[in-house]
């Protein structure tokens, strides 16, 4: 018995028509972005060894990932990131390219987390990331493009900067195990205020655990500085917030009027590949990121290849979701001819629409028997000529009032 023929797996759906017009305008817009900024595009396999993603890091949870085994019983995932891959490449077949790289990409993720039901198993991403360059003005390139990319979508939108940097430098502090350091980057990821406390109320009273209270909290403008080098007087946090200070206040230059740069130290990502900023995008009307990225300097190095990167990716599905619900309408392509074949006739019709495509023109062959019912459809899809083709006596044109 069949029970699943008819229905998509979950984490999954169909895209139908607007849905594939709204998807193929952001990646349409993306694209152009990011190749005028001299990035190249990319394009990694959806299926990689399991191995890809099992350093000693291990960013991913095994548990989150599709996996399957190929002929020879070697196990595969489905590419749950685009990064890594990428860190792979560069590492192997462009280790000897000319620094910096400027790469891209459109592609889609798999990835399986099932606390959060309603969210999508597979994800529609573009991003890009520059590897080779440690300068500041790497980050702000990355910045700014992507402010462009929040821009194009055509509404408002605000994003966030934050630095990994201050969160690992306190929890290497504390004598705790890495299952407890990610429970309290969970809790902090989460704003969860009354968890958070009780767990490092537990761990004592120390400059470090006070720290770690009040980090979910520091967020807003060019004040959250003062107040955190107040509550973190350390010398190696001090410099990561002089550090962070100087590319918000560039950043916010940068992105002007457009939009708000606001500052969040605690933006702690799960995925903790990163080593400095921390960079996410939002738009109004959508709870989630839409943008996620930052500062990843030791990954590649974990491929053998130890050069400095960042980037950031878009996720494709969560801006398109944003966009449908803004009410803003789309508009569906229409033809602008649909060609009518006589009976006996419809090898003449077939050329015609050719040489009319030929000519830059969208053009339907009509699959009807009567004209009639081509005259109502073509009304119905807004098509505004019909060309009535006829070998045994000449074509017709008809303008639809």
């Amino acid at each position: 018995m069949r029970n699943y023929d008819l229905i998509t797996p979950e984490g999954t759906k169909d895209l139908l028509l607007e849905e594939c017009i709204i998807r193929r305008n952001i990646e349409s817009s993306l694209r152009s972005i990011f190749k005028s900024g001299g990035y190249n595009e990319m394009i990694t396999p959806g299926l990689e060894f399991y191995d890809v993603f099992n350093l000693n890091s291990r960013y991913f949870p095994q548990k989150n990932l599709y996996k399957l085994t190929d002929s020879k019983g070697r196990l595969l995932v489905l590419r749950p990131d685009s990064t890594m891959p990428i860190a792979r490449v560069v590492a192997t077949r462009l280790k000897d390219a000319l620094l910096p790289l400027k790469l891209c990409y459109n592609q889609t993720v798999y990835r399986t987390e099932p606390a959060l039901k309603g969210r999508s198993d597979e994800i529609a991403q573009a991003g890009i990331e520059l590897i080779g360059s440690q300068l500041k003005i790497a980050d702000l390139e990355v910045i700014s493009t992507a402010v462009s990319a929040l821009k194009s979508f055509g509404m408002k939108f605000s994003l966030e900067l934050g630095h990994i940097g201050i969160f690992k430098e306190l929890v290497s502090r504390l004598e705790i195990s890495d299952a407890q350091k990610e429970e309290i980057r969970q809790l902090i990821e989460a704003k969860n205020f009354p968890a958070l406390n009780d767990l490092l109320d537990t761990l004592g009273n120390s400059f470090v655990t006070n720290a770690l209270k009040v980090l979910p909290g520091l967020f807003g403008g060019i004040e959250v500085f003062d107040k955190a080098q107040q509550l973190m007087p350390d010398e190696k946090i001090k410099a990561i917030l002089d550090e962070l200070k100087a590319i918000y206040c560039d950043a916010s230059e940068i992105c002007g009027d457009d939009g708000e740069i606001t500052v969040d130290l605690g933006l702690v990502n799960k995925t903790d590949y990163y080593t400095g900023i921390i960079i996410k995008g939002y738009l109004q009307g959508h709870g989630r990121e839409v943008i996620s990225g930052g500062r990843y300097d030791k990954l590649i190095s974990e491929f053998g290849y130890d050069v400095p990167a960042v980037g950031f990716a878009v996720n494709i599905d969560a801006v398109a979701k944003v966009i449908a619900k803004s009410g803003v309408p789309v508009e569906m392509p229409c033809a602008d001819v649909i060609i009518f074949a006589e009976a006996g006739s419809e090898v003449s019709a077939i050329k015609k629409a050719q040489e009319l495509r030929s000519e830059g023109l969208t053009v339907e062959n009509a699959m009807f028997e009567d004209i009639d019912t081509v005259r109502e459809y073509a009304k119905e899809k807004r098509i505004p000529k019909i060309i009535i083709v006829d070998d045994e006596n000449d074509n017709k044109t008809e303008v639809l009032a």
